[in-house]
């Protein structure tokens, strides 16, 4: 049976669910890291020596890395459907995935970690405003980018959905306001009504 180790809580464990009910591939969830803890025990260790999450098991074969682990579950369970098997089309997905990771969670994480994990008298205007500055310039690319396409790769929903979708549920979920982008708000909300989405619905703490 798959399994996947991690609380809701985290963007990247977030993702791995996604995908996983997306494929719609039957596995268990155990929630680790943060409060629930269990990633110092000789088990989780052996499973993930870096001590993060997410981290799945599908049948023995064990892998860490959020995004690797979307890749996987869509290759394996929706291969053509949610992996493109056409070069071009999985590297044109591949790319906004490795820019989510990369680029967008980067800018974003300063103002996620401000807002959500630092308690409000402790809170760094300063990087805060640095974020947003470096977030919102992404964001307008991204929305140019959907401006003539249904999906991050092309008209058909793919792996590159999820994380980039995750990203922006977590810039979406922050107390900020934020210019309007009908692209980016046409292709967020489709993203949020599709079955497998649960995870859009999960609060960012």
């Amino acid at each position: 049976m798959l399994r996947l180790w991690g609380r809701l809580s985290s963007i990247n464990v977030r993702k791995a669910e996604w995908a996983a009910r997306e494929v719609g591939v039957t596995f268990e969830r155990i929630d680790a890291g943060g409060s629930y803890g269990g990633l110092d025990t000789p088990e989780a260790l052996a499973r993930n020596p870096n001590r993060m999450i997410p981290v799945l098991d599908d049948d023995g074969f064990v892998l860490w890395e959020s995004n690797i682990i979307v890749r996987y579950l869509c290759a394996r369970y929706a291969p053509e459907r949610l992996y493109p098997l056409d070069l071009k089309r999985r590297f044109d997905a591949e790319r906004w995935m490795d820019w989510q990771q990369t680029t967008l969670n980067p800018a974003g994480r300063g103002a996620f970690m401000q807002l959500i994990r630092t308690p409000a008298e402790r809170r760094d205007a300063a990087v805060i405003g640095a974020s947003r500055a470096a977030t919102e310039p992404l964001l307008e690319l991204l929305d140019r980018h959907l401006a003539d396409r249904r999906y991050v790769a092309g008209d058909d929903f793919t792996m590159a959905d999820i994380p980039v979708g995750c990203e922006v549920h977590r810039w979406f979920g922050l107390p900020l306001a934020r210019p309007e982008r009908p692209n980016l708000e046409r292709w967020y909300a489709e993203l949020r009504e599709r079955p497998a989405a649960t995870v859009l619905a999960v609060a960012l703490w």
